[in-house]
């Protein structure tokens, strides 16, 4: 069987979608299934997207598409991403009589308004409701839409979307993300707060940054906020981008785990944590309220500074990366996958 996802997050960036996908693939193929993605790189024009020079969208990328699809004769065709190649994508499987799958990945509603209402606030809501206008009809023919938790379900529900809805979880690379010495960070005050995921607005880092902590914060990322926040926050330590062995180093080497988001819709350094045995605080919203549903994985709060000195008493190293092996494959993840009727 030949499996094609079109996705316009894709190499060289590098989030939560893209990690997805990438992982799926390895155990879609291991299981004897010829997998292709297509993601912006393959496309000869393109622009950087406002607001995150790093991401390129394809530009008029449907007659190409078109040729790629058709090369490849896909036996299912899964549509990961709502931009210019999702429409694209969307357009040629409707023209065509082509059944196809899609996923929530991105609360596409939240953060368009929370950029646009940097510059007039009092659009927020009114691009809000036309964001989520938009995403309940690209999904609409969708056969599948895969989400990633229940309260994504609820909501999306809630909103009034009709296509079937099916849970496809995430997993963890095991054999990088698991518990260890402290490896680094032996200068810092402690306890030592870690934060890993892009560095923009939508990801409410401010609120981590500016919450009562007597130990170091830590943020490991990239993104388009990064030199403000360096700028207004000189205390916290910025490292960049990690990856791997070093990024897992990190959680071993730190105290707590901060997701201060309130956007998103799972948060895959959440469970990467809880692998490396470091303990979660988080507001009690959509992805912790899914994730940390026991009292030993850590705490939420809608005080962010209270939830993380919570956490640093819950439970052990040991409950929380066995919660996690037990918990979160990639295995499960590509057999959801499959399983759409």
């Amino acid at each position: 069987m030949k499996i094609l996802i079109v996705s316009d997050a894709w190499y060289p960036q590098l989030n939560g979608v893209v990690r997805t996908y990438e992982y799926l693939r390895t155990e879609l193929e291991s299981m004897g299934y010829a997998v292709k993605i297509i993601g912006p790189a393959d496309f000869n024009y393109g622009l950087p997207m406002p607001g995150y020079p790093e991401i390129r969208l394809a530009l008029f990328p449907y007659n190409a598409l078109r040729h790629m699809i058709k090369a490849f004769c896909p036996d299912v065709l899964h549509i990961a991403t709502e931009g210019p190649l999702g429409l694209a994508a969307r357009k040629y499987a409707l023209e065509y009589g082509i059944e196809f799958t899609s996923c929530y990945h991105t609360q596409f509603p939240d953060y368009t308004a929370k950029r646009i209402a940097q510059y007039i606030p009092a659009l927020f809501s009114p691009v809000k409701k036309a964001a989520i206008k938009f995403v309940k009809w690209f999904h609409a023919p969708s056969s599948c839409l895969f989400v990633a938790t229940p309260s994504l379900e609820k909501e999306l529900k809630e909103w009034g979307f009709v296509c079937p809805i099916k849970r496809m979880t995430r997993g963890i690379d095991h054999s990088v993300f698991y518990t260890g010495e402290k490896t680094i960070f032996h200068d810092l005050p402690k306890p030592v707060a870690l934060y890993v995921g892009r560095i923009a607005i939508e990801k409410n880092l401010e609120a981590f940054l500016s919450m009562d902590w007597e130990g170091t914060k830590v943020i490991v990322g990239d993104g388009p906020d990064l030199n403000d926040l360096k700028e207004k926050y000189q205390d916290a330590r910025f490292l960049g981008v990690k990856k791997g062995k070093d990024l897992a180093d990190c959680y071993r080497s730190s105290d707590v785990f901060v997701f201060p988001s309130c956007t998103d819709t799972f948060g895959m350094v959440i469970v990467e944590a809880l692998a490396c045995g470091l303990p979660v605080a988080a507001y009690p919203v959509m992805g912790p309220i899914d994730i940390i549903t026991q009292p030993f994985l850590g705490a939420l709060d809608d005080n962010l500074s209270q939830a993380a000195h919570k956490a640093l008493a819950c439970g052990t190293i040991e409950a929380r990366a066995a919660y996690a092996r037990d918990h979160y494959h990639w295995r499960t993840v590509a057999h959801q996958f499959l399983e759409t009727d």
